[in-house]
């Protein structure tokens, strides 16, 4: 199944290869006799404005596993599967004025780094191999199997051929200019990205309404596939493909509420506040000011993705389930067998552009799908040489290494990590969804992300110790309730590990004294708006456990129990606050955060707004 490129499809795509190699390189250059310093190498100079973070953050996050893998899973389950984009939206609008901050003020170059500096070096070691083993394991591989899946769909590249090219492009440009040249050069894919994606979205409405335009496209489709537009997917409501010839409960991978009031808020607040390659970017900005509206700007980004992602895959379901092969072809102008089938979900996007985009055009959508897979693994490939280099590298083997030996080191070990992937990639061959992979093992080591770095950055009692065995307890406790609870959705299973990691973490603080200082208490004005706080967030997390245990029974195929993970988010946040307030003792090294760090504008908090009424009403058009 190819896709039969003519000259001129591949005129515009390998154009585009050239120009974006020649970008990443020329932007990343030195003066000749000059070396990269370490900070220009990984924090690109400290030198992008609110636009190239924003455009560079959405580049690094959509890529194969959105274009491929989402519009696979919205082929097989829907528009529910938004709910990873448009909660991201208003997890970044927390991240940019709450954590980016503190990271900023503390000239952070990466997020064990941060540990190191909150608490100690074993902790930084511990989430620098889970990060690594992630974006080796997990993010590289997929998202090349996945770069490789659409070229062989579509140009009839061997699969394995397939994966060592996009890992060596991504790689060459990237290994050489460090982040200055992956951010700026993403400023130019994601317009190449966001343009061609839409214009592919265009073209199959305008199929799936018969050639009478997009939104004859749009009623069609929300008529011939009902059942792919809720946000809240009931169990049993929809089988999707399990990959193995079966089919399983849609409910698995989305349990219903859940996406709403459960873990997917660990998964985004991990995900675009402490994963390396997505807040490198927000590191690299001019200014405080400069990253948070960069943060703002993606997050209205976020809200256009599922436009591209999504609705080319419920398009795809459409006309592979309403029109017979045989009309296809005929509308096609080609035989049953050029246009082909859609053996797995994953299939989806590669058999659209195959089939529905014109020569030439199909060039230029393929280069936006090159440019996020180029751009992603870019991303990865620079920050898992950052971690190594700076959290493993300098510490552990040359403490007094210099900013040359850094960057050969980071050079070094991006290599190593393509190597990797280039072994593992092609493992991944017998899932029908990919993105649904991403999620779930990534997921193993969200809750323990989010209860170490955001006790980390506002909880003054959290102690080295308590943080540390929180870490060891993240993935254990993960696997633990997969063996004994196989059965049961996986974001639910990152909701009850929250719960354990967060006693864990309270208990062990509390009761380590050792590590304790005695600390000035806040000014008692201030103290009481503290305190006040403290109690509405405690009296709310309460509410929520007791309405969550009387609700459970009656409404368990929403997933209504998901909602524990908020209720016990609530009452920690509470205790944050109260004994933030109250306590004369805290860790030696405590984070104490200015409160005027957190302030924003006008113009921030009505875009803020903007972003929450906009999602809120498309789940309230789009619930069920």
């Amino acid at each position: 199944m190819t896709a039969g490129f003519s000259t001129l499809d591949y005129v515009i795509f390998v154009a585009y290869a050239i120009v974006i190699l020649f970008m990443g390189l020329w932007v990343s250059r030195t003066k000749e006799g000059t070396e990269k310093t370490a900070q220009e190498y990984f924090l690109a100079d400290k030198s992008l404005t609110w636009w190239a973070v924003g455009a560079s953050l959405i580049a690094a996050n959509i890529s194969a596993e959105h274009f491929i893998g989402t519009s696979g899973s919205g082929y097989a389950i829907g528009l529910a599967i938004s709910a990873y984009e448009w909660l991201a939206a208003v997890a970044l609008i927390i991240v940019a004025k709450y954590f980016l901050p503190v990271f900023i003020e503390k000239g952070i170059y990466t997020m064990p780094q941060f540990l190191n500096e909150r608490f100690n070096r074993g902790v930084s070691t511990a989430f620098a191999v889970f990060w690594l083993l992630v974006y080796v394991f997990v993010n590289l591989t997929s998202v090349s199997y996945l770069g490789a899946l659409a070229l062989e769909q579509i140009m009839g590249i061997p699969l394995v051929y397939g994966i060592i090219g996009v890992l060596l492009f991504s790689g060459i440009y990237s290994i050489y200019g460090g982040l200055e040249a992956v951010a700026w050069t993403d400023v130019v894919q994601v317009v190449v990205l966001i343009g061609g994606g839409l214009f592919t979205t265009y073209l199959a409405l305008d199929a799936v309404g018969d050639g009478e335009g997009m939104f004859a496209g749009l009623a069609n489709l929300y008529t011939g596939a009902r059942e792919h537009f809720t946000l809240i997917v009931p169990e049993g409501h929809i089988m999707v493909p399990d990959g193995q010839g079966g089919t399983r409960d849609a409910f698995k991978d989305l349990p219903g509420v859940a996406v709403i009031v459960g873990a997917m808020w660990a998964t985004n607040l991990g995900y675009w506040g402490f994963n390396q390659y997505i807040i490198q970017k927000g590191l690299a900005a001019k200014s405080i000011n400069e990253a948070k509206r960069g943060l703002l700007f993606a997050g209205y980004l976020k809200i256009l993705m599922p436009f591209i992602v999504v609705i080319p895959g419920i398009a795809a379901y459409v006309l592979i389930n309403e029109y017979p092969a045989e009309q296809l072809a005929a509308i096609l102008g080609s035989t049953v067998e050029e246009v082909g089938s859609i053996q797995k979900s994953d299939q989806a996007y590669p058999w659209l552009l195959k089939n529905f985009v014109p020569s030439g055009i199909r060039g230029l959508a393929f280069a936006a799908l090159a440019a996020a897979i180029v751009s992603s693994l870019a991303s990865m490939v620079n920050s898992t040489s950052t971690i190594f280099t700076m959290d493993i590298y300098r510490p552990y083997f040359k403490p007094d290494a210099t900013g040359r030996q850094l960057v050969r080191a980071g050079r070094i070990v991006a290599v190593v990590a393509l190597l990797i992937a280039m072994t593992v990639a092609p493992q991944l061959s017998s899932l029908d969804q990919v993105f649904q992979y991403i999620q779930e093992y990534t997921g193993y080591i969200y809750p323990g992300v989010l209860v170490v770095f955001g006790m980390g950055l506002f909880w003054t009692q959290i102690t080295p110790n308590a943080a540390l065995w929180t870490a060891i307890a993240t993935i254990p406790a993960g696997i633990l309730f997969k063996i004994t609870a196989p059965d049961m959705p996986f974001l639910m299973r990152m909701g009850y590990v929250f719960i354990i990691l967060c006693v864990i973490a309270s208990v062990i603080s509390f009761m380590e004294k050792g590590h304790k200082v005695s600390v000035a208490l806040p000014e008692p004005a201030r103290q009481r708006k503290i305190a006040g706080y403290s109690y509405f967030f405690l009296a709310l997390g309460v509410i929520t456990l007791i309405g969550t245990a009387v609700l459970a029974g009656e409404y368990s195929y929403i997933g209504i129990e998901s909602a524990y993970f908020l209720g016990v988010f609530f009452i920690m946040l509470g205790i944050i606050l109260y004994t933030n307030a109250k306590m004369t003792v805290a860790d030696k090294k405590a984070i104490v955060s200015d409160p005027v760090l957190f302030n924003t504008g006008t113009p921030f908090n009505i875009g803020a707004a903007g972003i929450i009424l906009i999602i809120g009403l498309l789940y309230y058009f789009f619930w069920y």
